[in-house]
């Protein structure tokens, strides 16, 4: 038991030092205007180089991943009856999809499925 706790005690104390190390090596220490403005061949940039990000595409996209693991999650539910109690595996996929179905009911009862308004 010592030794597993002197063994920790070496393991994290490595670890604070290769981070220390790290944070120490990783900082620049001269700040610029010329680093930090976007390039564009040598000259100022002429409008922002930030494109305007649609808020509307981003909702739908974490939609889309978030029923997308979902459907992952539902296609083994086809084989597991075989293997398990009927009445617990019905109970559990009768909850799993109201959740489902509640979650996408929320989401177009907000307007957030309306790719244009």
């Amino acid at each position: 038991m010592q030794i597993l706790g002197m063994m920790s005690i070496i393991i994290m104390t490595i670890s604070f030092i290769v981070m220390m190390l790290t944070n120490f090596l990783s900082k620049k220490n001269i700040e610029d205007r010329e680093k930090s403005s976007p390039f564009e061949c040598g000259f100022d940039p002429i409008s922002s180089s930030r494109l305007p990000f649609s808020l509307r595409f981003f909702l739908i996209a974490i939609i889309f991943l978030i029923f997308d693991v979902e459907i992952a999650l539902i296609l083994p539910m086809t084989i597991i009856p075989f293997s398990s109690n009927m009445l617990i595996w019905t109970i559990t996929s009768i909850l799993f999809l109201f959740i489902l179905t509640t979650g996408l009911y929320h989401e177009w009862n907000q307007g957030s499925l309306e790719w244009a308004s």
